[in-house]
């Protein structure tokens, strides 16, 4: 893995966390995939009850624009750290991005495919035939030929229409669309939209299950800051191991930073969220731990869907070393 000496690393970050630094705080820009909801509420709360500053960590967190952005961001150096799709990640590593990912935040993916079951449509095997709505560039739309195949129907055997994210629901409202994709963190807002009309298919639960969001650092920044990362990791770990006892105070303080956030939904995302973050790694090794055997699948689904320009080892694209091994996912 990426550090031999990983518990020298978290016992540093522990001593860390336990004094007042000496020294001046590092400024850290942590940019997001997307603009803040309920999947980012553990930087908040963690921010603000204190714990990166207590590390000698000065904590700015930025509204992102996608993942690929982000990922692109890091790589450069623009910014330290980073939240985004992991296999969006590796496919900015195969194009020069020097990224390494440090923990898993979905261990599930996020991706799914709904639809109105007044259309006819029982299951993903009903497709063929049928429109699916969503952006160019969307991961699920690259990925069709993987989910077809998995299926058992003909990649060709439906018709994509561009829509925009804004879009998607009501174009199936519409009629406009028969399908759309869409991240499984607002599931609920969709089921009070459409009821018992509502037909979902989650990849994971078809075998196609890649890690989503993670945490990914700057290699040359990690390579000369280990510390600053292990006490990162140690503080980002500890917070999202809170959120999932107790997601009030963390939504308070999502909330209190970003304006225009319903609570109650914040919250259904939120219990969403937790579905994603658990999965056997994380309940038995580590909250936040990636599978290598996983991770394996994962650059082979990349390079096999999407243009891996310079391959890579895995190994050298994640690392366990930072997360403390006693906090573990709720079952």
């Amino acid at each position: 893995m990426f550090m031999k000496n990983s518990r020298k690393m978290f016992a540093i970050a522990l001593v860390a966390m336990a004094t007042t630094p000496a020294v001046a705080s590092e400024d850290i820009n942590l940019v997001l995939n997307w603009v803040p909801t309920a999947d980012h509420s553990p930087y908040f709360y963690a921010k603000s009850q204190g714990w990166y500053d207590e590390v000698g960590i000065s904590l700015t967190i930025e509204a992102g624009r996608g993942s690929g952005a982000a990922a692109q961001r890091v790589g450069a150096g623009a910014s330290k750290i980073g939240v985004a799709d992991l296999a969006t990640t590796l496919l900015a590593k195969g194009k020069g991005a020097d990224t390494v990912a440090v923990m898993a935040v979905y261990a599930n993916s996020p991706q799914g495919f709904y639809w109105l079951k007044e259309s006819g449509i029982t299951g993903p095997e009903d497709f063929a035939g049928h429109s699916i709505g969503n952006p160019p560039a969307d991961a699920s739309r690259v990925m069709w030929p993987l989910f077809a195949q998995t299926v058992g129907i003909e990649p060709d055997s439906v018709e994509f229409i561009n829509v925009s994210p804004q879009a998607k629901l009501t174009s199936l409202k519409s009629g406009a669309i028969d399908i759309t994709s869409d991240f499984y963190n607002e599931h609920d807002l969709k089921l009070q939209a459409f009821g018992d009309d509502l037909g979902f298919v989650a990849w994971r639960d078809i075998g196609i299950n890649p890690y989503g969001n993670s945490v990914i650092v700057n290699g040359d920044y990690l390579r000369a800051n280990p510390e600053i990362i292990a006490n990162f990791v140690a503080v980002t770990q500890r917070a999202f191991a809170s959120c999932v006892e107790n997601e009030d105070p963390c939504l308070d303080a999502l909330m209190a930073d970003v304006s225009g956030l319903d609570k109650e939904n914040q919250r259904n995302q939120w219990n969403r969220i937790k579905e994603l973050m658990s999965d056997e790694t994380t309940r038995t090794v580590a909250l936040g731990a990636f599978n290598g055997e996983r991770m394996a699948a994962d650059y082979e689904m990349v390079q096999t869907y999407f243009d891996l320009e310079n391959p890579f080892e895995i190994n050298a694209a994640y690392t366990n070393d930072f997360l403390d091994t006693s906090i573990k996912m709720a079952e």
